[in-house]
């Protein structure tokens, strides 16, 4: 089961909110808020009360929709920012003339997921398959091609 927060619209690049998400990917929660609270970014705070919100999500589903979770194996599963509208702006500049520059937005959004208990996750992908399977077809698929081009070099 996973379970997501998203905060839109946040007055910060989404490539400086990056940095910070990408100390907390793959981290179990408790891990990512202690890394949050020690990071001295100015959107360490925001993404600190993104996760919390998800973790209160999860917090929510298992008591009161009776979803089974055990709050203690959630892990941070992704952890996003997108590009939102960008707001431009002009900046007066010399002999008459104006210079214009962009200030950016993100959307940030987090998943979290429940780890097992020998750490694999939980949670399945849909339309994932094994890599096992994939991987005759494409040897096949290579003999098949490579009979071809002898075939036309020939004629």
């Amino acid at each position: 089961m996973e379970f997501r927060a998203e905060a839109r619209f946040m007055r910060v690049s989404p490539q400086k909110a990056r940095l910070v998400l990408d100390l907390i990917k793959g981290r179990r929660v408790e891990d990512a808020l202690n890394t949050l609270a020690f990071t001295k970014k100015r959107v360490a705070p925001t993404i600190e009360k993104l996760l919390r919100s998800a973790l209160e999500n999860a917090n929510y589903l298992s008591s009161e929709k009776g979803v089974d979770v055990d709050v203690d194996n959630l892990y941070v599963k992704r952890a996003v920012a997108n590009d939102g509208p960008r707001m431009k702006r002009i900046r007066p500049a010399p002999m008459g003339r104006a210079f214009r520059y962009v200030r950016r937005i993100a959307h940030i959004s987090i998943e979290l997921a429940e780890r097992g208990k020998n750490g694999a996750a939980l949670a399945n992908v849909m339309g994932e398959e094994s890599a096992s399977a994939k991987a005759p077809a494409k040897k096949a698929q290579k003999k098949t091609a490579g009979k071809k081009k002898a075939v036309g070099a020939k004629g």
